[in-house]
């Protein structure tokens, strides 16, 4: 709508994870080193942590995208509860049968985790929103980390999850569970500092080589948005079509405020309450 107008190759501020759009903040670069170092040292555990839509699922995207070819990866994005579901959809995210009862999932499972191990290839199982998995579920997770060759692990798990994830690895329960986390980060909004960079970097990747918000305007946005990436790439986007619906070539803060006022009154989003709003028009 407003790429031309602008002068963009492609949207700046999308809410879809893209993994060629990463800002490297000491917060995701610190992550992002975590995710490496699990799977380079072949950790049992890998746990990611953090708000919703603080760029989880776009590191594990880019992760994703430099796995070696000798890697094996299964991902499971939703919810199974109990043991039998869990070993159903882990068979499934490796492409494998997934019929019969939990003895024969089971054994199935262990003779391809045997298969990737003597073929010289890695296994690795992604889980993301783990938050909704239950005690059970990450239980079952630690036994199956227990299939082994030898000394060698032959099952890497990385679980990813909101906050609530942290909470429920903290219960007594799960007390062997954590004693397995070889490496484990919880990411954090960006610093109000962080939000202007991340602006200009998201907007000179579309294309553009020009200033388009000014510093007022970042300040803003980081208040408005508590750092949160997703929330900042929505405020951003209506602040560009307000811009272009008004025929206005640089986002100010007088217009950030606008967008902020318009999403408190008729949006659902969530927003941290600036202290002051004013409109521009």
């Amino acid at each position: 709508m407003y790429e031309a107008y602008y002068g963009f190759r492609e949207k700046p501020f999308t809410i879809l994870p893209d993994p060629d759009l990463i800002y490297w903040g000491n917060m995701h670069r610190m992550a992002y080193t975590m995710l490496e170092f699990g799977v380079t040292n072949n950790a049992g555990f890998t746990v990611i942590t953090g708000g919703i839509g603080c760029g989880k699922t776009t590191l594990l995207r880019h992760l994703l995208k430099k796995l070696s070819p000798n890697v094996t990866m299964g991902l499971i994005s939703n919810s199974p509860q109990g043991r039998h579901e869990l070993l159903q959809w882990i068979l499934m995210s490796f492409n494998q049968p997934f019929d019969g009862d939990y003895p024969t999932l089971f054994k199935r499972l262990q003779e391809f985790l045997y298969r990737q191990y003597t073929g010289r290839r890695r296994a690795i199982l992604i889980i993301d929103e783990a938050q909704n998995l239950g005690l059970d579920a990450l239980e079952h997770l630690r036994m199956l980390s227990n299939i082994n060759a030898d000394k060698h692990q032959i099952l890497h798990l990385i679980i990813v999850g909101q906050p609530q994830l942290r909470d429920l690895l903290l219960n007594p329960q799960l007390h062997q569970f954590a004693q397995r986390i070889s490496s484990d980060f919880h990411l954090q909004p960006l610093s109000p500092s962080e939000v202007a960079n991340y602006i200009a970097f998201r907007v000179t990747e579309a294309g553009s080589d020009r200033i388009m918000f000014t510093l007022d305007a970042a300040a803003k946005i980081a208040e408005a948005s508590g750092g949160v990436p997703r929330t900042i790439n929505i405020l951003c986007d209506t602040a560009l079509v307000y811009g272009y619906a008004n025929g206005i070539d640089v986002i100010s803060g007088d217009i950030v405020e606008d967008v902020i006022a318009d999403k408190q009154q008729f949006s659902i989003l969530p927003l941290h309450k600036p202290s002051k709003i004013a409109k521009y028009r």
